[in-house]
């Protein structure tokens, strides 16, 4: 299983750390070459606008669409969430309108009002109980100011979602990958090894139907 980080811009080696330590290669993708055997995608947070030019300049943009819209498993954090909403402050059209939620940017206020919390994440529960609460760094954050009824919200903070989910895309609003608390990225490779699974059963599916048509 490997991994493609979008490697055009930002925090993506911090990224590529946190696979590392969970034994996963990444793939650095900076072509659309690069895309080629990856079983998910990560969209790490940085500068929006530069990420959203050079995607388009080495011609990223339409195949990360095509992918996100065929079901390949994407995490998103801070700018890259930005990029895969379906709407930006108020003006739709800049994004690849993967994920139905709208967003603001910077929201949360500059780089000198970063901070860190916790957050209750329900999904992440063990047997024992409870689990620990989850400690996010907001940085320059997106704020998600509108969800679509298919969106489900993961954790927020202070009433408004800030990790969310739909379909094939998680979408944070935070940095999971400047902590050591590596759950969001292993629940994210959990929603790899099951696409995979499905990939491989639809294939068993079709050569067995092919099969017994002969």
């Amino acid at each position: 299983m490997k991994i493609g980080v979008l490697a055009l811009q930002g925090a993506f080696r911090e990224h590529e750390e946190v696979l590392a330590s969970l034994g996963i290669p990444a793939v650095e993708v900076r072509q659309p070459e690069d895309l080629h055997g990856c079983g998910g995608l990560i969209l790490p947070g940085g500068e929006t606008t530069t990420q959203r030019k050079l995607a388009h300049s080495y011609g990223l943009w339409d195949p990360l669409a095509r992918l996100g819209r065929q079901g390949i498993p994407i995490l998103a954090t801070c700018a890259g969430l930005i990029l895969l909403a379906k709407c930006i402050d108020g003006e739709p059209g800049s994004s690849l309108e993967l994920l139905d939620v709208d967003v603001r940017r910077n929201a949360y206020g500059r780089q000198v009002f970063s901070f860190e919390t916790p957050l209750a994440v329900p999904r992440f529960a063990v047997a024992s109980g409870p689990p620990d609460p989850f400690r996010a760094i907001f940085i320059r954050a997106p704020r998600i100011v509108r969800i679509g009824q298919d969106v489900s919200v993961l954790a927020s903070h202070e009433g408004e979602p800030v990790a969310v989910e739909q379909g094939n895309i998680l979408g944070l609003s935070f940095h999971p990958e400047l902590t050591q608390d590596n759950r969001f990225h292993a629940y994210f490779l959990e929603a790899v090894r099951r696409h995979k699974t499905t990939q491989v059963g639809q294939m068993q599916a079709a050569v067995g139907d092919y099969a017994s048509r002969k």
